[in-house]
């Protein structure tokens, strides 16, 4: 066993090239896992270096309790304090904003506001702005802000305070909604001496100790019996800025903790891979192993020399991935330093090296089994003929079979119970949890008997798919024939491709079918950009919506009415609105259940869904709506699948508002877009409201709807976005394997290709041929990856019961899969390259 075992770490020595080659696929994967560790270090030390929200000037910190101005006038005169900020909020009602003032001292190391323009605060009247709250609200040096920032013990305000702005401010978040002044200006403001903490800056030299114990005292000794519970807590700011980071850090963890799930996924994928290169590189050596058994090498000799050399392939492509990750960590380090990023780098994490090159053996080591053992089973006679006889063996066996077939009906029993156990339009109760794990499961079973069927199921995709190759011309009917020689090395790696499709198109598609939903249900509660209301014993008089409507900026001017009403069947007060659905183009979205919203008119109402399960009422029956004294009776015409537009329950006609009380030549509120598109376009219309209707004095509140549905709608793209990317892990994998596999092949087909040569094949035409063997693995992997992930991802987004449509992104699934193929093309090319080098002469030479 020695000999034997000297004889093949000798050939791999000799070839280390075919040794990185054979573990690429692992190498990659060490090179991600190593990463992803990297990558959580960089961003955890980067936190809790001072991203936070006390200043990294503050050397001592009181805070977690009752923080009070007459502790901070204490605590400015002990001996060895060079400054102490009182950090203080208050805020107040402007129109529809809450703006916050913040006391900052605005100059020295303790201010986390710094002046942009004009000057920073410094009467008690005084305040200073943000850039985006200068935008939003249309202010600038000068402007006047009424806020109500005193309260009543009962809670109601006060008179407001008339605050002046006197300049601008950046701050590290700008919400649009931040106004600054001094500490001492904004406590006299409230007319409150509490605070959020005391930031204490210490004079070079002092005794910090020292200086934190006094701190304790007056702490201590400055609240009443009554108030003892809620004494402040007296840190070093270096411990209050590593629990604040660390809190950011913990969402940090669970972001990462998500993208271990797809790393784990991409570690089985490089496994699949890893399995198909060994399968290829001991079928290419079949004549050796025979050569070895007829000399006296016996069985488990080859079987475990076969194993040390896949463990010695998983050590070295695993150290090599690993210290290519920590390269690449220390390099975007230094170049996001050299970016003026305040970025730390992240060491040299030691147990995760370890355990990122044990990981790199063990899959080696259990990718290397099935194929060592395979290998060296096989007959001296068999495997003294060409490697190609064996390795394009088409058959899969009675037991594989069996197996595949099992794992299939598993899938499709699991599938069918999830369908079964689908919730309806309504469902009351319901848990997503085991639905979804279920979905889980049926997509595992379902990609285990893709693996153990492939090369069966291969050839009647690339029949399908090699078709217009055949009719292309020699060189297509070649590519095609090559890759049908072998269908267990095509299913190998196209089933690692189709695993990375499947979850890119499965999240493809549910997040856009979520998207659509989540659409819809903005739709609803902000249907346009603005949203014009008035006071209740304030109307919006019916000449504004020409004047709003007569501006340029805005678009799309939707008024309405609101009643409260009683419909007979129900108990309780339901709000109607009459706002003309068809003049806002955000509803053209909405869901509706039964009826048509084209039949809305005088005589005519239509229901949320709420209203109709509680009302027993339908399509064509006759609801008795009452206001007051007032009743009509309306022919129910439609059934929105959800709730009404602006959380109403009932929608109805103008007219009959009227009828119902509603005042003929007012409204209630107002909706209208912004004409032009981006941040100056919305803050521009904005204004342009504010100018027809005046102060928020007036009455008239002005609520930037469109903020909503951007928060909502870039939430989601950023998930899908990580998401999408991080599944692409996969397809790198796959992709490393389409180039593996194609090297190898050429490798085993040098005969092959020499007879081609031989007959007339030009290099072009044989570089053209492998390419597009190349490229047709992705076209297969691609076609089985669409075909698995459409129908899993309908099934997970109705397993969810949030009723969401199933939305094919069309043009995004197209670009999927031309990109697939365009990537194992370029994955063949340079072995392609390589092969066409080669003489006609040297290639028939070859045994």
């Amino acid at each position: 066993m020695k000999a034997v075992l000297r004889t093949q770490l000798g050939g791999v020595l000799r070839r280390p090239a075919r040794l990185l080659l054979t573990g690429l696929a692992v190498l990659v994967v060490s090179f991600v896992v190593y990463s992803t560790v990297l990558a959580q270090q960089i961003t955890r030390n980067s936190l809790l270096n001072g991203l936070s929200d006390t200043p990294v000037a503050a050397d001592v910190v009181v805070h977690d309790g009752r923080v009070t101005t007459g502790m901070l006038n204490q605590i400015k005169a002990i001996p060895g304090v060079a400054e102490a900020s009182g950090e203080v909020e208050a805020g107040g009602q402007f129109g529809a904003d809450f703006l916050e003032v913040v006391g900052d001292p605005g100059t020295g190391p303790l201010a986390k506001a710094k002046l942009a323009s004009g000057r920073y605060p410094t009467g008690p009247n005084e305040v200073a702005a943000t850039p985006r709250t200068v935008d939003r609200l249309g202010l600038k040096v000068g402007s006047q802000v009424s806020l109500a920032l005193r309260f009543d013990k009962d809670g109601k305000a006060e008179a407001p305070a008339h605050l002046t702005v006197v300049g601008t401010v950046t701050v590290p978040g700008d919400f649009g909604s931040q106004l600054y002044a001094s500490q001492p200006a904004v406590s006299a403001l409230t007319g409150d001496d509490a605070l959020n903490q005391i930031d204490l800056r210490l004079a070079p030299g002092a005794d910090a100790a020292a200086v934190q114990d006094k701190a304790r005292s007056i702490v201590g000794a400055g609240l009443p019996a009554t108030e003892k519970g809620d004494t402040p807590t007296v840190a070093t700011g270096a411990d209050v800025r590593h629990a604040e980071a660390q809190a950011k850090a913990s969402d940090i963890d669970s972001v990462f903790a998500v993208v271990g799930m797809f790393v784990a996924i991409a570690v089985v994928a490089a496994g699949l891979v890893a399995t198909s290169t060994f399968r290829i590189v001991f079928a290419q050596r079949l004549r050796q192993l025979a050569l070895l058994r007829a000399i006296g090498a016996n069985r488990r000799s080859l079987s475990w020399s076969l194993a040390v050399e896949g463990v010695l392939t998983g050590l070295v492509t695993g150290l090599v991935g690993m210290f290519l990750a920590l390269g690449a960590g220390h390099l975007v380090t230094a170049i996001g330093k050299g970016l003026g990023w305040k970025i730390v780098g992240p060491g040299f994490p030691v147990l995760p090296a370890v355990a990122t090159v044990v990981l790199a053996v063990v899959i080696t080591m259990l990718a290397v089994i099935a194929p060592a053992f395979s290998a060296a089973k096989v007959a001296p006679l068999e495997a003294l003929r060409t490697a190609s006889t064996t390795g394009g063996r088409k058959d899969i066996g009675k037991l594989r079979w069996v197996v595949g077939l099992l794992l299939a009906l598993g899938a499709v029993a699991i599938a069918a119970f999830v369908v079964k156990s689908l919730p309806g339009a309504h469902p009351k109760d319901y848990n997503p949890n085991l639905p979804l794990l279920a979905v889980v499961a049926s997509g595992a079973l379902a990609f285990f008997a893709l693996i153990a069927l492939g090369p069966v199921i291969v050839r009647p995709v690339l029949a399908a798919a090699g078709w217009p190759l055949r009719r292309s011309g020699p060189t297509g009917r070649l590519a095609a024939g090559g890759v049908g020689g072998a269908p267990r090395r095509a299913a190998a790696v196209s089933v690692v491709v189709a695993l990375g499709v499947t979850l890119i198109a499965g999240t493809l598609v549910g997040g856009a079918s979520i998207k659509v939903r989540a659409d819809r249900q903005a739709a609803l509660s902000a249907p346009a950009d603005y949203e014009l209301t008035a006071s209740d014993d304030v109307k919006l008089p019916a000449n504004l919506e020409q004047q709003i409507a007569a501006r340029p900026e805005l678009a799309h001017v939707a008024p309405y009415r609101r009643l409260d009403v009683k419909v007979a069947g129900f108990e309780g007060d339901l709000d109607a609105s009459d706002l003309k659905i068809g003049s806002v183009p955000r509803l053209s979205t909405l869901d509706i259940a039964a009826g048509r919203l084209a039949d809305l008119g005088p005589g005519k109402v239509a229901l949320s869904d709420f209203t109709a399960t509680d009302t027993g009422l339908t399509v064509g029956d006759t609801a008795r709506i009452t206001h007051g004294k007032k009743t009509v009776n309306l022919k129910v015409a439609a059934l929105f699948a959800d709730s009404a537009p602006l959380g109403s329950s009932l929608v109805l006609d103008p007219s009959d508002m009227v009828t119902l009380g509603a005042p003929a030549d007012a409204y209630s509120g107002l909706l209208a877009d912004q004409a032009t598109a981006g941040e100056q376009g919305r803050a521009a219309g904005r204004k342009a409201i504010a100018d027809l209707t005046g102060s928020a004095a007036s009455g008239y509140a002005i609520e930037v709807l469109a903020d909503q549905r951007d928060e909502i709608s870039s939430e989601l793209n950023v998930i899908l976005a990580i998401a999408v990317a991080l599944m692409g892990l996969t397809v790198l994998i796959a992709v490393v394997g389409v180039g593996t596999t194609t090297a190898l092949s050429v490798v085993e087909r040098v005969r092959e290709a020499g007879l081609l040569r031989a007959v007339g094949l030009s290099r072009g035409g044989l570089r053209t041929m492998l390419t597009t063997e190349a490229a047709l693995y992705g076209v297969i992997g691609a076609l089985l990856g669409l075909v698995l992930g459409i129908p899993y991802a309908w099934l997970a987004v109705a397993a969810l019961g949030v009723n969401a449509p199933l939305t094919l992104p069309i043009w995004q699934l197209l670009a999927v899969f031309v990109v697939l193929v365009l990537l194992t093309a370029a994955a063949g090319v340079l072995p392609a390259r390589r092969a066409a080098k080669v003489s006609p002469v040297a290639a028939l030479a070859t045994d």
